[in-house]
């Protein structure tokens, strides 16, 4: 357990505080430790590179850590009535096809390259500034309508970058099988 991989548990490990804080309505306190969460996501990676520490536990940990901030923060205000019900669905639904397809391709042993592309990047950039946003609106009391063109855009960004990793992942085992 090195310096990087300590800094991403301790993100994996904010997450039930940063639920508690979100389910009390403590919104500025939750913007707070999700600030945290990002700042230990960014110290892991570049001390991660600089003092050449990248693990393989490293490489599974550290996006795994992304997705359950993201996710259990989108369920945690869905739960709320902040975030619309489908847009929670269809944050979930591609994390979780994502994470299906991994297994399935390491059980399988197909060699599927699991590295974020720029939509996936640029995906999870959408719901993080998404997430902030309503977190922000919630805690000033501001009307959340006013996000629904944010909330549409992350939902069609999520949509395309989700059958952007399926017809990847497709295209790979089936070539894979010629």
């Amino acid at each position: 357990m090195n310096v990087p991989n300590s800094l991403t548990m301790l993100r994996i490990l904010l997450i039930p505080v940063y639920v508690g804080l979100l389910n009390y309505e403590q919104f500025d306190y939750a913007l707070a430790t999700l600030f945290i969460a990002g700042l230990t996501d960014a110290l892991d990676g570049i001390i991660a590179r600089v003092a050449d520490q990248r693990t393989r536990l490293g490489e599974v940990l550290d996006p795994l850590a992304d997705k359950l901030m993201l996710t259990t923060g989108f369920i945690t205000l869905s739960v709320m009535h902040l975030v619309p019900l489908w847009l929670t669905i269809l944050v979930v639904s591609r994390d979780l096809m994502l994470m299906l397809g991994a297994a399935v391709a390491h059980f399988t042993h197909t060699q599927v390259d699991i590295s974020p592309t720029v939509l996936g990047k640029g995906t999870t950039l959408v719901q993080l500034a998404t997430l902030v946003s309503i977190i922000f609106f919630a805690s000033r009391r501001l009307d959340l309508a006013t996000l629904d063109p944010l909330l549409y855009l992350m939902g069609g960004v999520t949509l395309m970058s989700g059958l952007h990793y399926l017809s990847r992942g497709y295209c790979r085992i089936t070539s894979s099988q010629v």
